[in-house]
């Protein structure tokens, strides 16, 4: 018998409100399985254990315009989820520095030129930042990031402007550049009332639009009042009672359980043979190479709680 197909993960994403599985098949090929309430998702984790395999690199051609190229020899992954040489030749790198170095190639440099939204993002837990989001993915960013409260604080000419605003925020106020999937998955099992998010997403958002208006020498700006609204699926998983930590590595072994409301990356996930949800974050996939079949979670012994 042929051994069973392998499948590279490269994480979750989102398309006009319904996430994807984004899964690489032995061909190279994309075969994208969609994550929607009542489907059943299994699979056995085939990575060698804490291993990370490179998910290739990027050539940027224009505004819409990109090529992914499949990493040649399928090495373990050594910066993020990039083999060193894929690294060195991903357009993308240097997505991050060109407002202070000036360097990118031209299609990147195309990419940044157009309008691009500066944002302040709120998480379940209260964890706030600020972030930046090109034209074409203004809302997606925000989605596949699982924001529960948001705010667009700026409209900028071009990629270069709106991260000298975003630098700028992080230098007067404070506001980090990233909050750590781990962080936004554990605060999704106990979360702050929607008002309390909602009120500090404004006071950040606030904060900002004063600092932009009052406290930059640049132009090639324009402050804006626009607030993100979430997917339905936002407030299932932030008003479901009793949920758990889902109680298994997702990044190691087998697994199988049916798929419920989502928040970004992280699922409330049933298991066979319990009523209690858990909640599962997806990201740990992203660089393991997943076997897809008919394999199951084991119950877990949880203590539901009476109240």
């Amino acid at each position: 018998m042929p051994p069973a197909p392998q499948y590279l993960c490269s994480g979750v994403t989102w398309r006009k409100n319904i996430p994807f599985l984004a899964l690489e098949g032995p061909d190279g090929a994309s075969e994208d399985l969609p994550l929607v309430p009542g489907a059943r998702l299994g699979y056995r984790i085939a990575s060698s254990p804490g291993v990370r395999y490179c998910l290739g690199h990027y050539r940027v051609h224009d505004v819409e315009t990109r090529t992914h190229v499949r990493c040649a020899v399928q090495a373990a992954a050594e910066r993020g989820y990039q083999c060193g040489q894929c690294f060195a030749r991903d357009d993308l790198r240097f997505m991050h520095d060109i407002h202070r170095s000036g360097i990118a190639p031209e299609g990147l440099k195309r990419y940044l030129n157009q309008r691009h939204w500066l944002y302040i993002a709120t998480f379940a837990g209260g964890a706030t930042k600020v972030g930046t989001a090109s034209d074409l993915r203004k809302r997606a960013r925000l989605v596949e990031q699982g924001a529960v409260a948001a705010s667009y604080v700026a409209s900028a000419e071009n990629g270069r402007v709106v991260r000298i605003l975003e630098d700028e925020v992080t230098r007067a106020l404070g506001l980090q550049q990233a909050v750590r999937s781990s962080a936004k998955a554990a605060a999704l099992r106990a979360p702050l009332e929607a008002r309390q998010l909602d009120v500090l997403n404004a006071e950040h958002a606030d904060a900002t639009r004063d600092l932009l208006t009052n406290g930059m020498d640049i132009g090639g700006f324009t402050v804006v009042q626009e607030v993100f609204v979430p997917p339905s699926s936002w407030s299932a998983v932030l008003t479901a009672p009793q949920s758990q930590p889902y109680p298994e590595p997702l990044d190691s072994g087998e697994h199988g359980f049916t798929i419920g409301p989502m928040i970004g990356s992280c699922v409330l996930a049933t298991i066979a043979g319990t009523a209690v949800p858990f909640l599962a974050d997806l990201s740990l996939l992203k660089g393991r190479r997943i076997e897809p079949g008919n394999f199951t979670t084991g119950v877990p012994a949880v203590q539901e709680s009476l109240f």
